[in-house]
C-alpha cells in the first residue's frame, strides 16, 4: 500500500487524530470548505462543537444533517456561496445564516480581511452558546498525522481550518477570536487549498496537460522560468523534477500563506533549492523588463484582470521568449461517467461558472493572447479526467454539483454514481483553455 493509500489520507481521520493529540473531546470548528469536515460531522458529530461555514462556495448538505442545529453559515450577498447557502440552510433545519450584504465573496475573496468584525462577532455570539472543551497540550505550535498547528489564546478550542485561496486566510479574526477561544490554526498538504491543488496535480491528465505547455515552452538549458500565481507550488515540483539545475524557476504568487506552504512542500521533497518562491501580483509583476525567457500561468487569470496580467507577462518576457497560459473553461460541457436523466445530466454538465469580472474563462483566451502581441500561437483546449472520488479535488468539483440538488435528486445521483463505481467506470472530465505563444524578437 503506497502513502497516498493510507486511509489516514483522508482529512476525517487525520482530524480524530490531531484532536486526541491535543486531548480535545469537543472543539468547535471553522472552514470554507465542508469537504474537510464533512467525515467528522456525518461519523463524529459528538466531537464537533459549533460548526462555522464561512462563504463556501461548494457545500454536499447531506453530511450536516445531524448537527444542522450547530450550524452557522456565513455566506456573502451575491455569487456561488449565496447560492450554495440558500440551498443549504432550506435543508440544515436549526441551522444559522447570516448574510454579509452587499459583499460578494468568490472563492478567492479575502473575507476575513474584509469582514473581520462582523465575522468576530457573528462567531463568537453562535459559538458562545455551545459547548467545546479546551486543549491539553502546552506547546503552542507542532504538527501531528501531517496537519501543522499554531494555538494562541484560551478557553473553548476552536479550530480554523484554511481558506482555499484567501490571501490572509483568518490571520485577522485571530487575535480577536483568541480573547474567548483557544484558536488553533491548521495547515499542512491534507487540508483547505493547498490539498485541492495537490491533488489535482497529481490527476494524470492534469500532468500530461501541463507538459505539453511546457513542451511548447521548450526552455533551453540556462534559460529561465516564471510561474505567475504559484499556488502550493504542486506544478514547480514537477517542473523542478523535470528540469533540475538546469533552469531557474521562479514561483510568484500574491497569497503569502499559499507561499509558506509551497516552500515547506518544496524543502519536504527536497526541491528547495531549485525553486525559489517571491510575493507578487499578476497584475504589477515584481519584475524588470525582459526578465524571464519563459513564463506560465496557471488557472489564474480567472480571477485577476486578464488582459493587464497578459501585458505584464509581455513586459517581463524577453524577445523571442515564451509565455503559456492555462485557464478554466465555462464555455464547453463538463462531463461525468454517471447514467442520469436528462434534465439531471444537463446541470452536470454546466461547470462552475466562477470568473471574476475582468477574468478569463473561455476561449476568448486565444485572442486576448494575440492582442498583447503574442504570436505563432498553440491552441489546445484540453479535459482533465478525475478518478479519485475520495479525493478532495473531486469532492470539491461534485460538491459543487450536489448543493444545487433536491433530495430525490441527490439520490438519483448518488444511485447512478454507485453503479458507476461498481463497474470501475466512475470519472468526470472538464474542459481547460491552453495557449502558448511567442515574443515577437527585437
Amino acid at each position: 500500500m503506497t502513502p497516498t493509500e493510507r486511509p489516514t489520507e483522508r482529512p476525517t481521520e487525520r482530524l480524530v487524530a490531531l484532536l486526541d493529540h491535543l486531548g480535545i473531546s469537543v472543539a468547535h470548528m471553522a472552514t470554507q470548505m465542508p469537504g474537510d469536515i464533512a467525515g467528522l460531522a456525518a461519523g463524529f458529530g459528538a466531537r464537533l462543537g459549533g460548526i462555522v461555514l464561512c462563504v463556501p462556495t461548494r457545500l454536499d448538505p447531506a453530511a450536516f444533517a445531524g448537527v444542522s442545529d450547530r450550524v452557522l453559515m456565513i455566506s456573502g450577498g451575491g455569487g456561488l456561496t449565496a447560492d450554495v447557502t440558500t440551498r443549504a440552510a432550506a435543508r440544515l433545519t436549526g441551522s444559522r445564516r447570516v448574510v454579509l450584504t452587499g459583499y460578494d465573496a468568490p472563492g478567492w475573496a479575502d473575507v476575513v480581511a474584509d469582514c473581520t468584525d462582523t465575522i468576530v462577532s457573528e462567531m463568537t455570539g453562535f459559538l458562545g452558546s455551545l459547548k467545546a472543551d479546551a486543549s491539553k497540550v502546552t506547546a503552542r505550535e507542532g504538527s501531528h498525522a501531517e496537519i501543522t498547528y499554531r494555538i494562541e489564546g484560551r478557553g473553548p478550542a476552536l479550530l480554523l481550518l484554511p481558506f482555499f485561496l484567501a490571501p490572509s486566510q483568518w490571520a485577522p479574526a485571530v487575535p480577536r477570536l483568541a480573547e474567548t477561544f483557544t484558536v488553533i490554526t491548521l495547515g499542512g498538504r491534507h487540508l483547505g487549498g493547498v490539498a485541492t491543488l495537490e491533488d489535482r496535480a497529481r490527476a494524470p491528465t492534469y500532468q500530461a496537460m501541463f507538459r505539453t505547455l511546457i513542451d511548447l515552452m521548450a526552455p533551453k538549458r540556462g534559460e529561465t522560468v516564471l510561474d505567475i500565481g504559484c499556488g502550493a507550488g504542486s506544478l514547480d515540483r514537477l517542473l523542478a523534477r523535470r528540469l533540475g539545475k538546469a533552469n531557474a524557476i521562479t514561483a510568484m504568487d500574491t497569497n503569502p500563506f499559499l507561499l509558506r506552504e509551497a516552500e515547506a512542500l518544496a524543502k519536504a521533497d527536497g526541491l528547495d533549492g531549485l525553486i525559489h518562491f517571491a510575493p507578487g501580483n499578476a497584475e504589477m509583476l515584481p519584475f524588470a523588463d525582459a526578465s524571464f525567457d519563459c513564463i506560465f500561468s496557471v488557472t489564474v487569470l480567472e480571477e485577476c484582470d486578464a488582459d493587464r496580467a497578459l501585458a505584464e507577462m509581455m513586459r517581463v518576457a524577453r524577445p523571442g521568449g515564451r509565455v503559456g497560459v492555462i485557464v478554466r473553461s465555462i464555455d464547453l460541457p463538463q462531463w461525468w461517467s454517471v447514467d442520469v436523466p436528462e434534465a439531471l445530466r444537463q446541470r452536470a454538465a454546466t461547470p462552475p461558472q466562477s470568473v471574476a469580472a475582468k477574468g478569463v474563462a473561455d476561449a476568448s483566451l486565444y485572442r486576448r493572447a494575440r492582442q498583447a502581441g503574442l504570436r505563432d500561437l498553440t491552441c489546445f483546449p484540453a479535459l482533465v479526467t478525475l478518478d479519485r472520488p475520495e479525493g478532495p479535488i473531486w469532492r470539491y468539483r461534485e460538491d459543487h454539483l450536489v448543493a444545487q440538488l433536491t433530495p430525490s435528486e441527490t439520490a438519483a445521483w448518488q444511485a447512478a454514481r454507485d453503479i458507476a463505481a461498481d463497474q470501475g467506470l466512475l470519472f468526470m472530465a472538464h474542459p481547460m483553455h491552453c495557449v502558448v505563444g511567442h515574443k515577437p524578437a527585437a
